[in-house]
């Protein structure tokens, strides 16, 4: 029997219509234009203003997206994986019911959750379900409604965040495409650096919690780029010894759209060429688990089959790592 690897078959996509641009944050909180793009390299971001929509509405948009372009039942899906820091709801996993939602009535589903990290943690976790040799369709979803936990008079945060989504589907592979490694860790020295401080078991809601915003997300920036920079980079740089890969055998780099610089400095440590550094954060700032297919949908059609991709992540907690993936089909 042949050897199973887990391959990317599919990407879809979906983005909110509204735009809010940097023009638009001077006018609600003490920042301009310049300052923000030349330290995050973010000129606009997507958010969904429906006030009754969630995450769960992002999901399910992307998820019908990939099912149309890729023309597959929704009925031969074995499972979903939601990874998402923003839930429709406590303890309702937002999964169950997109899997619901799309028509994946045969698959099991539930949330994962490591923050900016959620969908490299999902990609590790679908290939493992997929080489098992037990499931066959394996729908990976990265969503997250950032809009809904950031306090838009904070100017530290405001300015970073964008909701969006993003799905792949893995499927077998016996050609020896798809996930070949992964380097992933966590510390939780994080834990006090990225967060919300309430809402949780260890501090439950009160009306004194919202009064203070403690709902909202908190990121003392300094901190996390500082150990974002050392352990994507470090991660990336591992995967490539590891695997005795060269820049020359590297064909792209789809890194965590968190930062610009925290980017440049990842492909700097590689010593990629620019033009293999793929990037959107320009247009949808961080949408936090949506990033990394995001950044697969849009640059799909560069994307050939046999194509080697090191894919790059930080998160809360602190979560990272790295992943090599051999690109599977050409676009048709």
């Amino acid at each position: 029997m042949n050897t199973i690897t887990a391959a990317i078959t599919a990407v879809g996509a979906y983005v909110p219509d509204f735009v809010l641009s940097n023009k638009v944050l001077e006018t609600m909180v003490d920042t301009n234009d310049e300052w923000i793009t030349t330290r995050t390299g973010i000129k606009e971001r997507r958010i969904l203003k429906d006030a009754d929509k969630g995450t769960s509405f992002l999901a399910i948009k992307a998820a019908q997206d990939l099912i149309a372009k890729a023309n597959i039942d929704p009925l031969e899906i074995d499972m979903v994986i939601m990874a998402t820091a923003t839930a429709d709801m406590p303890v309702a996993s937002t999964g169950v019911f997109v899997a619901s939602q799309i028509g994946a009535t045969n698959a099991f589903a539930y949330d994962l959750q490591a923050a900016c990290s959620s969908f490299l943690y999902g990609m590790s976790t679908a290939a493992a379900y997929v080489q098992s040799g037990r499931y066959k369709k394996v729908l990976l979803i990265g969503a997250d409604k950032m809009s809904s936990i950031v306090d838009y008079t904070d100017r530290a945060t405001c300015i970073i965040f964008g909701d969006g989504a993003g799905a792949v589907l893995f499927e077998p592979n016996y050609e020896g495409l798809g996930l070949q490694d992964e380097y992933l860790r966590s510390d939780g020295v994080g834990r006090d650096y990225l967060k919300i401080e309430a809402g949780g078991s260890l501090l439950p809601t009160t009306l004194e919690t919202v009064q203070n915003k403690l709902h909202n997300v908190f990121q003392d920036g300094k901190t996390v780029f500082k150990y974002a920079v050392t352990n994507m980079a470090d991660a990336s740089e591992l995967i490539l010894k590891r695997n005795n890969l060269s820049k020359d055998d590297v064909s792209w780099l789809v890194a965590h759209q968190a930062n610009k610089r925290i980017i440049d400095a990842t492909a700097g440590r590689m010593e990629l060429e620019d033009s293999k550094v793929l990037m959107n954060i320009e247009r949808y700032g961080n949408t936090t688990s949506a990033t990394l297919p995001l950044v697969l949908n849009d640059f799909e059609h560069l994307l050939k089959k046999g194509d080697n991709i090191i894919f790059a992540a930080f998160g809360g907690g602190f979560t990272w790592g790295s992943i090599y993936l051999k690109w599977a089909y050409d676009k048709k």
